[in-house]
């Protein structure tokens, strides 16, 4: 489990988080919120020691993360960032990458680094798109690949930023549905979104970020009733119950 606490974090003498202090549990999935800007990306690679931190503290797995090598963090949480480069290798070879952290100098793959990348290009729908080249992939392709190599890396924790980025509904919500098996496994999921009634609806919990705090953390139940989305995101967020559950819809301000 990854756990920050009184995190601040910045670029320079500007902070872009401070004072948070938010735990992401195993078998739970947890959506994290905000406007553009507001250091939900910050968040998750300040969460893995990818960016320097400049106060507060990070544990992974009960482990000060500072204690840690890189390896050690890669072996404990996967990271799916938000925008990668465009190799011009097979997608079966991108996932391969997801193993990285196990293997030792020189990198040769073993049959088991083999079976989990198959094994993950199909959880993501993507074992299709195995042999070709990444450079001729669609955006919606490539981050299907992406978040096989995620998968790859076979972790108790796994942080996507934006993974429904360039995807079609269907695939979205086939990406909240993979989330929720992971979660049902026993793994901790951060997912960072901008669809708020794809999280609503597929999250257990919600983290809002707003000016550099967190604002909210709660069930989608109490983040909704208590207002503060309204207040974050400048619309009016409504809802109404369907066969399927609540369908959540924003609309604007009266003025």
């Amino acid at each position: 489990m990854v756990e920050v606490r009184n995190l601040l974090v910045g670029y320079g003498e500007a902070p872009v988080l401070s004072d948070i202090s938010l735990a992401f549990p195993p078998g739970q999935v947890t959506g994290v919120l905000g406007p553009n800007g507001c250091g939900k990306s910050t968040l998750l690679k300040a969460s893995l020691g990818l960016i320097p931190i400049q106060g507060g503290q990070v544990l992974v797995d009960g482990q000060d993360l500072a204690t840690l090598s890189p390896r050690e963090v890669a072996q404990r949480a996967a990271y799916l960032a938000q925008s990668r480069s465009v190799p011009s290798i097979t997608a079966r070879r991108m996932v391969l990458h997801g193993r990285f952290p196990y293997l030792s100098y020189p990198r040769r793959y073993r049959p088991e680094d083999y079976r989990m990348a198959d094994q993950a290009l199909q959880w993501a729908d993507a074992s299709d798109l195995a042999g070709r080249s990444m450079d001729r992939l669609s955006g919606g392709q490539r981050q299907k690949v992406y978040l096989a190599m995620a998968l790859a890396q076979d972790t108790q924790t796994i942080l996507m930023d934006e993974p429904t980025t360039f995807l079609d509904i269907s695939h979205q919500l086939e990406v909240m549905a993979l989330a929720r098996r992971l979660a049902n496994l026993g793994r901790a999921v951060v997912l960072v979104l901008h669809d708020l009634d794809l999280a609503l609806r597929g999250c257990d919990r919600i983290a809002l970020l707003s000016g550099g705090s967190l604002r909210a953390l709660g069930s989608p139940e109490e983040v909704f009733l208590n207002g503060v989305l309204d207040e974050v995101f400048h619309v009016r967020v409504g809802r109404m119950n369907t066969e399927e559950g609540w369908q959540y819809y924003c609309s604007p301000l009266p003025r």
